[in-house]
Parts: structure tokens; sequence; C-alpha cells
């Protein structure tokens, strides 16, 4: 079944880092941006909504998350923007271990694209279920927080979160 962008539901949730733009496709989850954030992506034709039982659960589990009270996200996800390479990408990042952190290249070489370092950074800063999809746990070579589409402070925010809740 193929969906549009009309087919998009959506509503902004507030949380410790910041307001959050959760948005559903059907059954699945499709985007988690923080308002205003890098890539923010255009909703002109989503649906805004006032509940939606998906973007709820989502709510939750980003509170639990955020309060050191759950390490995973159990959410149907559907990645509906991003060409295949951003998409394995994404995909790839979601096998990062709570409180671990990995470095571009190592995602690269895990893509099948080892040279491709720029590229993965690239399609990492336009990941469109942040924190669900673990893109704050990629750090430069050096181990230097290296970019964040919701900005550094949060990428640190995060990692902080994680490592005192192991």
């Amino acid at each position: 079944m193929t969906h549009t962008s009309s087919d998009i539901v959506c509503k902004m949730y507030s949380t410790a880092l910041g307001e959050v733009l959760l948005a559903a496709n059907g059954q699945s989850l499709v985007g988690v941006w923080f308002d205003k954030q890098q890539h923010f992506p255009n909703t002109t034709d989503w649906q805004p909504v006032q509940a939606h039982r998906l973007l709820s659960e989502t709510h939750a589990q980003l509170q639990q998350y955020l309060n050191g009270q759950r390490h995973s996200f159990d959410l149907p996800l559907a990645f509906v923007s991003g060409t295949p390479f951003q998409q394995r990408v994404w995909q790839c990042l979601q096998a990062i271990p709570y409180g671990q952190t990995t470095h571009y290249g190592h995602i690269a070489a895990s893509v099948g694209a080892p040279k491709a370092v720029r590229a993965v950074g690239a399609a990492i800063g336009r990941n469109p279920l942040s924190m669900v999809i673990p893109c704050h746990r990629v750090l430069g070579a050096n181990g230097a927080l290296t970019g964040y589409a919701g900005g550094l402070a949060r990428k640190q925010t995060l990692l902080a979160l994680e490592a005192a809740h192991p």
C-alpha cells in the first residue's frame, strides 16, 4: 500500500529536551523531530490531530526514555522518505546498543560503503526518527561530538542520560 504525505498525521508534544513533532502514517511511526531542528520536514499536507494512539504511545515511551526508565523503543516504524542508501544507514543505526557509541567510519563500513563517511554523516543528519533511531550515538573518529540535527547540546544530554542509566 502506497502512502502519500496527506496520509500523515502529526502532533507536537513537550519533552524534557523541548518540543517534538511526532508523525505517523497508517499504523507506523514515520517521524520524530525536535521543533525547528535542522532538516525539519514540510508538514503542509499533514493532518494535525488532537489524539492518536500511536503518537500518544510514542510520547509515553520517549518520556520513559528521557527519565532513564526505558533503553529501547517498541514501536512500529516506517521510512517514508530517504534514498535507499539513507534508509540502509538508518537501519544500521538501530543496532547501536543503548549506552554505547560508534563512529561514522564504522557505520560506513557496516552499510558496505567504507569510503562514504561523509555521505553516511549526511544520511545520519537526515534521520527522520530522532532518539528512536539513535543517531546521537554516532561520534567522530576521535570520539568528538560532531553534528546532530537537534543540536549538539541535546546530543550531549542524550549521551549523558544513557551513561547515567546503564
